[in-house]
């Protein structure tokens, strides 16, 4: 086997969390599927600068991310161009009943109203279970502000789905 194979194997095994990842940032699934197809794209076409001595999930993490903001740098200078917010999507329409797609449905309109950097470190944390270290090595952001974010995220978090539960009932 080659070492493309190799590379092209892992990421395959690796699609389910990239996709997670880059929806929490596009808020959109056709978007969140364009990102994650650019990623590997630009992954496997430059294989050679990948270092097997490092995790592959960091590196694709650390390129969905980048494609994303340079996206969104594209996008302010493009006019016209919009996004659906999340909690108005069809895509994010789920199979559950009862009260588990109602507790779904809010934490997913709570999630969709957070700042883009507080929901990005929520996943890769919460979600993702990467250490704060972690976080901040593939965010490239300060170990401090990991926390800090985290913290901020959860506490925003639970008061957005404390105020939809309240107006539920």
């Amino acid at each position: 086997m080659t070492a493309e194979h190799d590379l092209s194997q892992e990421l395959i095994s690796l699609l389910p969390r990239l996709r997670r990842f880059a929806r929490t940032l596009t808020g959109t699934a056709s978007e969140a599927d364009d990102l994650v197809q650019d990623a590997c794209i630009r992954a496997i076409s430059r294989a050679e600068l990948y270092d097997p001595s490092h995790p592959l999930d960091r590196w694709m993490f650390r390129i969905t991310r980048n494609l994303w903001y340079s996206e969104l740098r594209k996008r302010k200078v493009r006019m016209g161009q919009g996004t659906v917010p999340a909690d108005e999507a069809t895509e994010l329409v789920t199979q559950e009943t009862g009260e588990a797609r109602v507790l779904a449905a809010d934490v997913r309109k709570a999630v969709s109203g957070l700042p883009e950097d507080l929901a990005a470190v929520l996943l890769v944390v919460s979600v993702e279970g990467y250490s704060y270290a972690e976080a901040a090595e593939l965010l490239n952001i300060p170990v401090g502000t990991v926390m800090s974010r985290v913290h901020r995220a959860r506490k925003m978090l639970s008061a957005r789905i404390s105020a939809l539960e309240s107006e539920a009932s």
